[in-house]
């Protein structure tokens, strides 16, 4: 891609009868929430993919996209990364799981030890929500306690969904926003509660309150902004106290910001963390990990699944971990990072908006003011349509990898200030509705973390 395409001649047209055939073949369309059409601007964003390389990806319909999504965060290194696709590759050929157990589990297990401060021990996993699960059964398992209190979200199982029997503390509604807990035991009400970020009045209040019942904190530590100095630490003096264990949840955050993760830039541990997503590059893995003190007692419970010991997974994984250490991964996030930010800054400027890029360099975001009476749906949705009619796609965030280039960057801004001004002359004209050739992006659930 050196130049925009033709927007006229944009079409996904075969993306939208691939997902009209999924409404009748698989209930709710996709796997993910997060990949359906309603969270970019169905009509105009592209769905399906054929083929992926690098920061770039081809669709049904054979239009190219310079990729900010990056698989919700997945793809790290770059999609098809050459480096962990032979590592795969050769793996296959010796068999990706085996009667036994394979070597690189143990070597793995060091790897993360050697990375993530908080690692002493090590369970696997194949993806984020699965993890997060595993870490509360062996927090539970460990302290006889069933309630988990949280920030954030970990994922789809009853455990963690149980809360949307409760509502949440700041809006009085489900915390998980549009999601009710169908097919949720009503017998889990009660054992998991959620918190806000930042507050460490109300965390200590619910400790109190249900002192002695408590197994764990589970909290994403930072997403879209770094806590203020003193808050994780406070969270894990007040854990101590309570004799509960503190659990990060880094998934999502993870891996970019230091390949230690945000435990590792902020310089507080926790006693276990959840990772998963971006530590094997677009293979499906995941891991536990914490101090031996916490981890060593779940080889009494039963936690036990075939393919955890893929060998697929733990061959990406290895490769991935030590591929951002060698490519010096945080400071060439936070490069790139900055320098969307100041190229996506400028276009906001030139199109005469209120707003900015904010947050962090590893997921930085469009904010844009709108004026009263506006529905600002309307504006994100309209700002994701013509990126996408120009060749990138992305929601209001971007998530880079490290395939992402200067051209990359350049073109996007581009992108950026022709799509800004569409929504500058729609704002002037009072006409965005007629300027929208997709639905409004729908928001599938309400995150209790900053």
């Amino acid at each position: 891609m050196t130049a925009f395409p033709d927007i006229a001649d944009h079409t996904v047209a075969r993306s939208l009868e691939l997902y009209q055939q999924a409404g009748e073949l698989i209930p709710g369309w996709t796997q993910l929430i997060s990949r359906r059409a309603d969270q970019f601007a169905h009509g105009a964003s592209p769905i399906y993919a054929q083929r992926a390389k690098g920061s770039r990806f081809i669709d049904v319909d054979e239009n190219e996209y310079i990729d900010w999504v990056s698989a919700v965060g997945a793809i790290i290194l770059g999609h098809a990364d050459d480096v962990v696709n032979a590592a795969v590759k050769d793996q296959i050929d010796s068999g990706s799981l085996f009667s036994v157990n394979s070597p690189l589990e143990v070597e793995l297990a060091a790897e993360l030890n050697a990375t993530i401060p908080s690692s002493q021990m090590v369970r696997y996993a194949k993806g984020g929500g699965e993890a997060c699960a595993l870490a509360a059964r062996i927090a539970r398992g460990v302290t006889g306690r069933d309630m988990i209190l949280f920030c954030g979200y970990h994922g789809w199982h009853d455990w963690y969904q149980a809360a949307n029997f409760g509502v949440d503390p700041e809006s009085g509604d489900y915390p998980f926003a549009g999601i009710e807990p169908i097919g949720v035991p009503r017998a889990l009400a009660g054992t998991v509660m959620p918190f806000l970020y930042g507050d460490l009045e109300m965390l200590a209040a619910l400790l109190a309150e249900h002192a002695g019942e408590i197994a764990a904190i589970m909290m994403e530590p930072a997403r879209s902004e770094l806590p203020r100095p003193g808050y994780l630490e406070g969270v894990k003096r007040l854990a101590a106290e309570h004799d509960v264990i503190l659990i990060f949840d880094e998934v999502s955050c993870g891996w970019r910001l230091a390949v230690g993760g945000v435990q590792e830039a902020v310089g507080v541990t926790p006693d276990m963390t959840v990772v998963a997503k971006a530590m094997s590059n677009g293979y499906p893995m995941g891991a536990v990990v914490g101090s031996r003190e916490v981890m060593e007692p779940a080889k009494r419970m039963f936690i036990s699944s075939s393919y955890w010991s893929d060998n697929i997974g733990l061959a990406a994984s290895l490769t991935t971990i030590r591929e951002l250490k060698r490519r010096n991964a945080p400071q060439r996030f936070k490069e790139i990072g900055e320098k969307l930010r100041r190229v996506l800054n400028q276009a906001i400027a030139d199109a005469g908006l209120e707003g900015a890029c904010t947050g962090l360099h590893t997921n930085p975001a469009v904010s844009l003011a709108t004026p009263d009476g506006i529905d600002p749906r309307k504006v994100s949705t309209l700002f994701i349509q013509e990126m996408a009619r120009r060749g990138v796609h992305t929601y209001m965030s971007f998530k880079a990898t490290l395939a992402h280039t200067d051209e990359d960057i350049r073109l996007t801004g581009e992108a950026a200030a022709e799509s800004l001004q569409v929504i500058q002359a729609g704002l002037r004209r009072g006409n965005l509705d007629a300027l929208l050739i997709a639905d409004l992006k729908k928001e599938p659930f309400r995150r209790l973390v900053g």
